[in-house]
């Protein structure tokens, strides 16, 4: 049976990429909107205080948005399931997770091996100029090791989040080690009444594990396609759903520096929680997103599709991007350019390089892991 793919939310793990892309972009060159110290501001008036106190803050939140990509992961590994009931189909998506993460992995980071031996990477003196030390300095800073590089990209990361030689590895632990508790989860107990207590009893042996939002997407899933007559009441209420867009919206905002926030719309709300505060926002916006005709019909968009198509790919590649051309041209021209149109012109020509790199790799590099799953299987076929 086949299951009819929801591009809208392909669409919405595109936007969280391009968020994190904007995160990393704006922590190198525009370090004061996060962490709101004048020294680090390049824009008139200190604006970039300004931005990063304001709701606009939200498109450059990378903690949310890995939190929005993580929840619908999670929320699509099992979907087929709940919607087949079939468990073949659970067990090959299941071992042939591995192959569909690594090619792009060891890709990248053998690009990434290469442009250190080769000294391309220059992020310590872009961060000097722009006034990021304290983050975009200290990446790639150490001497390259093949071997090193092999182990992280083959098991390293997906085992135990290693990401020395690109930082955003750390995902990959929860998207694969993470993806084998959902597929448990909807094999030995989706069809048990008391399941939801499980739920909640690993909701809070998760509560303090970046873990906890795979395990969440995952249980959103199940709820979404449990038989329940109050269930189908509330996903059809219009008003409930718009509340709860706007209420994730809100959350979602909630900047992540942890201090400053006197007299912003976040005040009355304590720091200390702020990653359950993108969890919460994060989740009742995929809520509302689900239940919501426009809204999907706006991330159904041809430019969010393409999004998502080159997400993965997209996500791996940006950052090695970002701090190899982007820190060179940054250096090379701000003083002939003044530095905002520099930044300006270098985030146009990033977004171009990555964009071009991600559809080599979903074209060319993504598909060479079809051939392990291909293998899988035929194995689990067989058996």
């Amino acid at each position: 049976m086949q299951t009819k793919k929801l591009v809208y939310l392909d669409g919405l793990k595109g936007l969280g990429c391009v968020i994190v892309f904007l995160t990393h972009f704006v922590f190198a060159f525009y370090y004061g909107m996060y962490h709101y110290q004048p020294e680090s501001c390049h824009l008139p008036g200190n604006l970039d205080i300004v931005i990063g106190k304001s709701p606009l803050n939200l498109l450059f939140n990378g903690n949310t948005a890995v939190r929005l990509f993580l929840i619908l992961s999670g929320y699509l590994l099992c979907r087929g399931f709940f919607l087949t009931g079939d468990k073949k189909r659970l067990c090959r998506s299941a071992g042939k997770r591995y192959f569909r993460l690594m090619p792009a992995v060891l890709a990248v980071n053998v690009l990434i091996y290469f442009c250190m031996r080769t000294g391309l990477y220059q992020n310590a003196q872009a961060a000097a100029l722009a006034g990021s030390e304290e983050w975009f300095a200290g990446f790639n800073s150490f001497a390259p090791s093949f071997a090193g590089m092999l182990k992280e990209s083959l098991f390293g990361c997906f085992l135990f989040g290693t990401n020395d030689y690109n930082g955003v590895l750390w995902t990959l632990q929860m998207l694969f080690l993470g993806a084998y508790l959902d597929y448990i989860l909807a094999a030995f107990v989706s069809r048990c009444s008391w399941r939801w207590l499980l739920y909640a009893v690993l909701a809070v042996l998760l509560l303090r594990t970046d873990f906890l939002s795979m395990f969440l997407g995952y249980a959103l899933c199940d709820f979404m396609h449990a038989d329940w007559t109050w269930r189908q009441k509330l996903c059809r209420s219009r008003p409930l759903n718009w509340i709860l867009f706007v209420t994730g919206l809100y959350f979602m905002c909630y900047p992540s520096a942890g201090f400053g926030y006197e007299g912003t719309i976040w005040a009355v709300l304590p720091f200390v929680f702020v990653n359950y505060y993108h969890i919460f926002g994060v989740l009742c916006f995929v809520f509302s997103i689900l239940n919501l005709e426009p809204a999907q019909r706006f991330f159904s968009m041809k430019g969010f599709r393409y999004l998502g198509r080159i997400s993965y790919s997209l996500y791996l590649i940006h950052f090695p991007v970002i701090a190899t051309f982007g820190a060179w041209f940054f250096l090379k021209f701000q003083g002939a350019l003044g530095y905002n149109l520099t930044g300006l012109l270098n985030l146009f020509l990033i977004s171009v390089i990555t964009a071009a790199l991600s559809e080599l790799s979903v074209r060319y590099i993504e598909p060479l892991g079809k051939k392990g799953e291909e293998l899988i299987g035929h194995i689990l076929g067989k058996k």
